[in-house]
């Protein structure tokens, strides 16, 4: 009689490792540029600052990369993806979605340019049989989007602290040992560059009279001359 493939996951899909070959990959993704749109990528950094774990967890600051990040969803024996999400709710809520209804869940709801890859790329992980055997989504509601170079807006930021206490805890549950970080990451450890820290693009950040807020001013400008 034969034997369940224990590469495959409660949905058929192969995971790419076998079942003692077990790889968490922990994925921020969105953009920092649009407020809000940069929460996943603000909560893996978070996690990255006051946490360790076992050696097979991966954290990553996905950030807009799309199908780029097909390989590290197909290597993962489990997923968990930090993002901002519009459920529809209050701003800076915080909603849980989990396995199949993820994919569904990202191709109903799409809100940027990013989702619709990333949507992409998990249902390509699905036909090349190569998914994850768990995937978390833990999205938050963002506030305000069409702020170019604004950061997250207070609700979203409070956020953070919670969204990345669900994370610790499903991680806890799937064996990745996390530990309270006694120093924070070293610089060449940092998943954001530090230019790009939460604090130091705050900061850097020029007033409005001298930033536009909804884009590039030098890409308006040219759809502004040839709609005329």
């Amino acid at each position: 009689m034969p034997q369940p493939d224990s590469t495959r996951n409660s949905g058929g899909y192969k995971t790419g490792l076998p079942a003692d070959g077990e790889r968490i990959v922990v994925l921020g993704i969105g953009n920092l540029l649009w407020a809000d749109e940069g929460f996943g990528v603000r909560a893996v950094e978070a996690l990255q600052a006051g946490w360790d774990f076992a050696p097979q967890v991966q954290l990553v600051d996905g950030g807009t990369q799309g199908l780029y990040l097909l390989p590290l969803v197909q290597q993962a024996t489990r997923l968990l993806i930090l993002d901002a999400v519009d459920y529809g709710l209050a701003p800076g809520t915080i909603r849980l979605v989990e396995n199949d209804e993820v994919p569904r869940f990202l191709g109903a709801k799409k809100m940027s340019l990013h989702q619709t890859g990333f949507q992409e790329v998990l249902m390509l992980a699905q036909l090349t049989e190569c998914y994850p055997r768990e995937v978390l989504l833990i999205g938050c509601q963002p506030e305000v989007l069409d702020d170019y170079g604004g950061s997250l807006r207070a609700c979203t930021r409070a956020a953070l602290a919670p969204a990345v206490a669900l994370a610790v805890e499903r991680l806890a549950a799937w064996g990745a040992a996390p530990r309270v970080r006694g120093t924070p990451p070293a610089p060449g450890e940092a998943l954001t560059a530090p230019v790009l820290a939460l604090a130091a693009y705050e900061d850097g950040r020029p007033d409005a009279g001298q930033a536009c807020r909804v884009g590039d001013v030098r890409f308006l400008a040219g759809l502004s001359s040839t709609s005329r």
